[in-house]
């Protein structure tokens, strides 16, 4: 059955290798990125992603098989908190009803093994309460105070968050609609590149996150275990942060977490 799949970030790295993924099996791909994309919009602003929802909305006749948010930024900049938490959280409210109009829909989102990192507890908090303005402030005071390091990890942090909320309500789950997250560890994309360019900073990232089942994944280990959680089988798995990360949270937490 061909299904109608919006991708975020369908330009490069993990979004890309997804949305390639889905049209060589036959599925409809709406991708959404700043540029090269069926829908061009800034994720980052509120009117990017209204723009985006109402454009998608037009292409798709209201109604969606899927969604996968793989949109993201990195680096210590409010733009982790716009376009990671906000812009994911709004995108999938604005197609929410879409998704729920199709017989079996489904929704992903690319989470991060940051997420069990140290964070800024407000800027989760804010994010949480939904509060933009909020959350962009006491991003740049912790970048002003030299803790702009934390703002990836806690974008991420508050993005699990919310999904584990959302998953299980009237809404998600009442609707049919099973919500869950890919946790990758460190990934080989255009936004990871410059960094292993730099062997002080490959040392760091390793120290990191270290991923001890064979090291570091291409964007296609990511974009295959996102196909499964919003294909048709998976009827009954929601709420779930999957860390696809070779180890590293399992290395990091240790054996007594579950």
């Amino acid at each position: 059955m061909r299904r109608k799949i919006v991708v975020t970030g369908s330009a490069s790295g993990i979004g890309k290798a997804l949305a390639t993924s889905l049209r060589e099996r036959g599925d409809e791909v709406i991708g959404v990125d700043l540029k090269d994309a069926d829908v061009c919009a800034d994720l980052s602003t509120p009117e990017g992603r209204g723009k985006a929802v109402e454009s998608v909305l037009g292409l798709t006749d209201g109604v969606l098989d899927g969604v996968v948010a793989c949109a993201g930024v990195a680096g210590m900049t409010v733009q982790t908190v716009r376009v990671n938490f906000f812009g994911v959280t709004a995108l999938l409210e604005g197609l929410r009803p879409a998704l729920a109009r199709a017989p079996r829909p489904r929704a992903a989102v690319v989470a991060s093994i940051a997420a069990v990192q140290p964070v800024d507890p407000e800027v989760v908090r804010a994010c949480l309460d939904d509060a933009e303005p909020e959350a962009v402030t006491l991003a740049e005071r912790a970048m002003e105070r030299g803790d702009g390091w934390r703002l990836y990890p806690a974008s991420k942090n508050a993005l699990a968050r919310w999904l584990r909320g959302r998953a299980v309500t009237p809404d998600w789950a009442g609707c049919g609609i099973p919500l869950n997250a890919v946790a990758p560890g460190i990934v080989l994309t255009p936004m990871t590149e410059p960094l292993f360019e730099d062997e002080a900073m490959r040392k760091v990232m390793d120290e990191a996150v270290p991923m001890p089942l064979n090291g570091h994944a291409g964007p296609e280990v990511i974009a295959d275990a996102l196909r499964w959680l919003i294909g048709p089988d998976n009827s009954h798995m929601t709420g779930q942060i999957i860390f696809v990360d070779g180890g590293a949270e399992a290395t990091l937490r240790g054996p007594d977490q579950v």
